[in-house]
């Protein structure tokens, strides 16, 4: 089972989610904000982080600017407000998914296991055939999930945006439907109206620092415009 972190500066929820999370067979450690998440983020690798929009001092979307820019650990976002905005801000800033409280710990569990499942971290790890893409003068590392470009510029991916990015760059010069990339990067159905992709790709342009590398086709979706080099 993963290693779970859970980060949130109420302590009945921190020892409600760590005897649920136990219970349910994964290996769980908690933090009550920033500082405390940090120092065992420095001892101790884990797989997920379960972290609450709403803490003391640093907010979890300043922690979870700071985490994407050195890791792809995937982050479930927990917050009392439950509105688009607050959704849409959380994956604006790289986090996975997203659960409005009061929630039903066992919907949480759901989450995590998709969550999981599509960062390959619940499962022994396969080697992928591919180690880097090369494409519009970026290369992409795929066991560590960073982009790098001529420049010395390094990119570090959240998960969903990794996923995307990679339907894209299998897919090239071809466009993708949004329902397509929804799947590939989340795992599951959304809601037409759930920008979730769409923020995704929103972010991958800011990366590229070229909006026209992925373009949107109108009644289809988007399109990777690049060549393409799958290297073993």
């Amino acid at each position: 089972m993963g290693r779970i972190l859970v980060v949130d500066d109420d302590p009945n929820i921190r020892q409600l989610l760590l005897d649920y999370l136990e219970s349910m067979g994964y290996r769980v450690q908690a933090a009550a904000g920033g500082a405390q998440m940090r120092r065992i983020l420095d001892t101790s690798p884990v797989d997920l982080i379960v972290l609450d929009l709403m803490l003391n001092g640093e907010d979890g979307l300043d922690l979870t600017r700071e985490l994407r820019r050195v890791s792809s650990v995937p982050i479930i976002m927990l917050s009392a407000r439950g509105g688009l905005l607050d959704r849409i801000l959380g994956l604006e800033m790289g986090a996975d998914d997203y659960l409005p409280k009061p929630f039903d710990p066992r919907e949480l569990v759901a989450k995590i296991k998709v969550v999981l499942r599509r960062s390959g971290e619940a499962l022994p790890r396969r080697a992928d055939p591919v180690a880097y893409i090369r494409f519009a003068g970026w290369k992409l590392d795929t066991s560590m999930k960073q982009m790098l470009s001529a420049n010395g510029l390094v990119v570090t991916l959240g998960g969903s945006d990794y996923r995307t990015l990679r339907a894209l760059l299998d897919h090239p010069n071809r466009p993708l439907s949004r329902e397509y990339l929804l799947d590939r990067a989340f795992g599951k159905q959304y809601t037409p109206l759930d920008r979730a992709i769409d923020v995704c790709i929103s972010r991958l342009r800011q990366h590229l620092q070229d909006k026209s590398l992925i373009r949107t086709v109108r009644n289809e979706g988007y399109m990777l415009v690049a060549d393409v080099d799958q290297q073993p």
